[in-house]
């Protein structure tokens, strides 16, 4: 008797959703995960500077030319192209390849995984790498993650806890979302329970610059020589200030000077005080000061990082998100050390967290959530 038909092993003819063979499916799965890959470069590159996602079509970022179907096709352009514009030939990030294989691979190796008993999940866990993905390049180039993918993540992943309970592991749609609702709430709270220890231990920052340095504060954020930073980062809680001595502090209408010159930026409500003058902030758009040092209010960790815990405990469960609360910690604190070790200590110092913790989830779902279990001495 053959193995083969039509010469094919018997396998890939293995009935799958609606009959159509399993690997058809395969590789339909692997085409439209390339596919998302491509659309996602688009949404890493537009969604940070609030761009629309839709319009106008795809084009080179430096000569503007518009990208034909035919040069627009996932890896098999940016390979025929050589990652260079057919037009203008400046050079195309390798990235944009990356991100698409890795899309592709993903979304294929989740339904090799579990698209013959549950399609499903392999579906929703589709959706969950394309937030991934786009999550940690932005994340990564802007230190943020964008609300649309971290709140929308979150009614996302409830919806589809209830459409596939699988994902949850639970019997019956109403069990899968209920489930879904607990993972965000449990995630979220995890890591703002993180949060403010992280506030009550390391809750200050103090920036040394050179002697005489100049910091503006403006609309905006404070900026200093080699970087921004947006008040955002600066101003939690009603109790944050940035504080500072200062040999001069020039505003919009005067000027002080005193060697040293103590100074107080609090923003709820927006109030400066100058030595011993209280100066309401609301109307100080411009502040210059001359300064050797600056101590402003640090977090452990961002409350965008917050609201992705939330996506994930509502696509993956609560336990997923203690899991990738602790394993992104130590997965940090490796490439940090690593970073250090071969010189480059200024970039573990800008690590985001964001990334860490995509790869700690995408590792619980993929075995580390068995090892765990087993480890704790509970079946899985």
């Amino acid at each position: 008797m053959s193995d083969t038909y039509m010469g094919l092993p018997l396998e890939f003819w293995t009935a799958g959703p609606w009959g159509i063979p399993f690997h058809l499916w395969s590789f339909f799965i692997g085409v439209c995960g390339l596919m998302v890959g491509s659309f996602l470069n688009v949404v890493i590159h537009r969604m940070p500077i609030g761009e629309s996602i839709v319009t106008p079509p795809s084009h080179c970022p430096k000569c503007g030319y518009q990208i034909p179907m035919r040069l627009n096709l996932p890896v098999i352009s940016w390979l025929w192209l050589r990652g260079r514009c057919a037009q203008c030939r400046a050079a195309i990030s390798p990235r944009y390849l990356l991100i698409e294989l890795l899309t592709g691979a993903l979304f294929l190796g989740s339904w090799l995984i579990w698209g013959h008993e549950t399609p499903g999940k392999a579906g929703a866990l589709c959706i969950l790498w394309a937030g991934f993905i786009a999550a940690t390049w932005i994340d990564l180039e802007h230190f943020i993650i964008p609300d649309e993918i971290t709140l929308g993540g979150t009614f996302v992943g409830i919806v589809l806890s209830g459409l596939a309970p699988s994902l949850q592991g639970a019997p019956n749609p109403a069990e899968g979302m209920k489930l879904g609702a607990i993972g965000a709430i449990i995630g979220a709270g995890a890591v703002y329970a993180v949060v403010r220890l992280g506030k009550l231990l390391f809750g200050r920052q103090k920036i040394d610059l050179e002697p005489g340095s100049t910091v503006i504060f403006h609309e905006n954020g404070i900026a200093l020589a080699s970087e921004t930073i947006p008040y955002e980062e600066v101003f939690y809680r009603r109790s944050d200030a940035v504080v500072m001595h200062a040999s001069r502090v020039e505003l919009a209408d005067r000027c002080y000077w005193d060697k040293k010159l103590s100074l107080e930026l609090r923003r709820d409500p927006p109030r400066l005080r100058i030595g011993s003058e209280a100066i309401n902030a609301e109307n100080e758009p411009w502040m210059s000061v001359s300064t050797g040092q600056i101590v402003i209010p640090r977090e452990a960790m961002g409350l965008g990082d917050v609201k992705f815990m939330a996506a994930i405990g509502a696509f993956i469960g609560w336990q997923a998100t203690l899991f990738s609360l602790f394993a992104s910690a130590v997965l940090g604190s490796i490439v940090g050390v690593g970073l250090i070790a071969i010189g480059r200590r200024e970039w573990s110092a800008r690590l985001p967290y964001g990334p860490f913790i995509a790869l700690a989830a995408t590792l619980w779902v993929f075995g580390a959530r068995v090892w765990v279990y087993r480890w704790l001495g509970f079946a899985p």
